[in-house]
Order: C-alpha cells, then structure tokens, then sequence
C-alpha cells in the first residue's frame, strides 16, 4: 500500500476513536448530571426544551455553586431556627397567610446564614438543587404558594397547599 494510503487509514482511525471518545465522555457527563441532580435533571431538560442545553445549565449550576462558601448551621443557630420554625407551625393554625409569610423569611434567613445568595429566588433554588435536587422542587412550590398568598390570591390557601402536593412538606419539615 502507498505511504498516502496509510496516511487516509491513520487519519480514519483517529476520527473513529476522537469519536467514540467524544461520545463515551458525553454519556459519562449525561450519567453523572442524571445521577447527580435525579428529577431536577429531567425537569430542567423539559424547561429548557434541549437536552445539551440543559446539561450545560446543570454544568453551570455544580461550578457556581464549587464557587460558594456553603456551610452548616452552627449549634446553637439550628436550635435557635428550630423554635421559630415550630412557632411558624403553630401560626399557621390561626393564620396561614402569616405563617407562610413567616416561613419563607425563615427560610430565606436560613440560606442567608449557611452562605447562599438569596437576592434571586431562581438562582437560589438553581444552586440549592446541586446538594438538595429531590426537594428542590417543593421548595418551589411553597414560594410559589407565597407569592401568591402575598398577593392575595390564595383565598382557599389550605386547598391550594394540599393540591401543590409536596409543598406541604416544605411547611411540616422544612429544614435546611
């Protein structure tokens, strides 16, 4: 065989194995975005609507939050939110908008405390969803549920928090 003849087989055969690589390191990244973000990862690629840019958005959300300087609670502030969080429980018999009220600045005041930017709730929860993904959701709903409630627009708020499913959740065992 001539040297060019060579040269094309050489050249195919680094195409095929660039290929196979690529795409072995592709299924790795979509395994390991999938394992690690569970339903977020699925409810991201319906949002997003394609599947490498919501794997892209998933990427960006593990390295801004590598970025963030997320710590626990120390003792005797867990303690101290603890016995907020049980009064807003107990508000929330004699008064849900209130409580609901209440339990969203706690939690905002919790993740402020543990070291999460909490200027933009969508941010918020993006970077919550890299260590909590299967309970960013309810998360989700139960702002949802006070933003509404904020605007009055929860005039059966008992039915709308029962109908949301796994915010009620979020109001029982809300814990950071």
């Amino acid at each position: 065989m001539p040297a060019w003849g060579w040269a094309i087989v050489i050249v195919a055969a680094v195409v095929v194995v660039a290929v196979v690589m690529w795409r072995a390191l592709a299924a790795r990244r979509t395994r390991s975005l999938r394992e690690g973000f569970g339903p977020e990862y699925d409810r991201t690629r319906t949002a997003v609507g394609d599947k490498r840019k919501a794997e892209a958005e998933l990427a960006a959300r593990r390295e801004r939050r590598e970025h963030l300087d997320i710590r626990p609670l120390p003792a005797e502030a867990r303690q101290r939110y603890a016995r907020q969080w049980e009064a807003v429980q107990t508000q929330f018999v004699d008064s849900p908008p209130a409580a609901i009220a209440a339990a969203d600045g706690l939690v905002n005041a919790v993740m402020a405390d543990r070291g999460y930017p909490i200027h933009d709730f969508d941010q918020r929860a993006g970077d919550v969803s890299v260590d909590h993904p299967a309970v960013v959701e309810n998360y989700r709903q139960a702002h949802a549920i006070s933003l509404r409630s904020t605007r009055g627009e929860a005039t059966t708020l008992c039915s709308r928090i029962r109908a949301a499913g796994g915010a009620c959740i979020v109001l029982r065992n809300g814990r950071a």
